[in-house]
């Protein structure tokens, strides 16, 4: 009897293990590995530096005046066309003729007056060499000569200065070019007495503008002249407009404790849509490619989880699993490696590696990386277009539509199941 008690038991042991092993058979081929991959192709490419800045006339020029007066007349206004050595303003000639007479006056009467100190001078003259005349009267003589004229040289220069001022009363346009703003009206009296009154303000030429960009300490050593930039303006936020990198300017601007450089973009304007004073958000491109083979950099981040991949392996074929399983989950055995999937080799260079999916096949390659635009990076070296890179992976569980020939034929059934079976 005791023996027989013996023989259930274990045959129970026997059913419940193997039924075990066939639940956790199947529970494993209930689940699978996904990959999700990317494909290896060519195409553009870019890293980027953004700024902002004012656009502004290529030459601007603040036409002034060096006399004062009131202003008589102005022959032109805002946005008006002007040609160089145009008239634009005039003003009141009047007080300006007054003292130019006056100066004309001063100089006949200086010149009179050297003309008789001349003359009594030399009638002195001989008179002193005679003998016949102190030296005192002599000296005077040549003093009132010498001074006379000092004072046609005086004269002369105030009426020069006189007719100068008289000319200034007329104001010329210094260049071709646009009006962009008129300061004084007609009848406004302007004083030059300490510095030079701004009339008007004339930009030469707005087919051709610039932009005047503030970029960052932190990005200006990747700008250089003749880059390409786009860049946008508020007043026509669905246009791109181009331009090239001319000029790096080496002075810092400091505002708030940052340190920023300005960098000036020409801009061509045919259809002058772009004003002067306009705030333009610029694009500088600081690297570009056409045909750059790129993958995305979600590649360059992933490691295969050992778990995953064991399960992965084995589910493969006995003649499809690689050779070294322990260097196909860890293949940077003995290196250190960073989440970004760069690793420090023994030189102590940077080696970033991406892994390639060839078939059922998983390994790694190391590459040389270009560009980055932070969502995609060029490949320089080590994989070719049309080689799929990992990008993720996951296990799925599989639909459960076996579950009854999941059952052990050893393990018990439940009657209410045996009476549905015979249905």
């Amino acid at each position: 009897m005791k023996k027989k008690t013996i023989i259930i038991i274990s045959a129970i042991a026997v059913i419940a293990i193997g039924g075990l092993l066939v639940s956790n058979v199947m529970k494993d081929k209930n689940k699978t590995i996904d990959f999700k991959t990317a494909t290896a192709d060519t195409g553009y490419l870019s890293n980027t530096v953004t700024a902002t800045g004012t656009l502004q006339a290529i030459q601007t020029v603040e036409v002034g005046t060096q006399v004062s007066g009131r202003i008589k007349k102005l022959y032109v206004d805002f946005n008006s066309h002007v040609k160089k050595g145009e008239v634009l303003a005039k003003i009141d000639e009047e007080p300006l003729r007054l003292s130019l007479d006056q100066a004309r006056a001063t100089l006949d009467n200086a010149k009179a007056e050297l003309k008789y100190q001349k003359a009594n001078y030399e009638r002195l003259k001989p008179l002193y060499e005679k003998q016949l005349i102190s030296q005192t009267d002599y000296d005077q003589a040549v003093y009132n000569y010498e001074q006379a004229k000092a004072n046609v040289i005086s004269a002369q220069s105030g009426y020069d200065k006189s007719k100068t001022n008289l000319d200034y009363a007329t104001i010329y346009s210094p260049i071709d070019g646009v009006v962009l703003n008129r300061a004084v009206d007609e009848g406004q009296t302007v004083a030059a007495s300490f510095n030079t009154p701004t009339l008007f303000t004339i930009a030469n030429d707005l087919t051709q503008m610039q932009v005047e960009a503030n970029v960052d300490e932190a990005d200006i050593g990747q700008v250089r002249d003749g880059q390409r930039v786009e860049f946008t303006v508020d007043a026509y936020p669905d246009m791109k407009f181009a331009g090239t990198v001319t000029e790096i300017r080496l002075e810092p601007v400091t505002t708030n404790n940052v340190v920023t450089f300005t960098v000036i973009i020409s801009a061509p304007n045919p259809d002058k849509k772009l004003l002067p004073g306009m705030t333009a958000s610029a694009t500088i491109f600081v690297k570009e490619s056409n045909d750059a083979l790129k993958v995305p950099v979600q590649a360059l981040l992933f490691k295969p989880d050992p778990q995953l991949m064991q399960a992965y392996m084995s589910q493969l074929p006995e003649n499809e699993r690689p050779r070294n399983a322990a260097m196909a989950i860890e293949p940077n055995k003995g290196k250190t490696v960073s989440p970004s999937g760069e690793n420090q080799g023994g030189n102590g260079q940077k080696e970033q590696h991406v892994w390639v999916k060839d078939g059922v096949m998983l390994h790694p390659v190391t590459v040389k990386t270009g560009i980055n635009d932070g969502t995609d990076v060029q490949i320089l070296s080590g994989l070719k277009k049309g080689e799929k890179v990992v990008l993720s992976m996951s296990e799925k569980k599989l639909a459960d539509n076996s579950s009854e020939e999941a059952r052990s034929p050893f393990m018990p059934t439940p009657p209410g199941r045996r009476n549905k079976n015979k249905k």
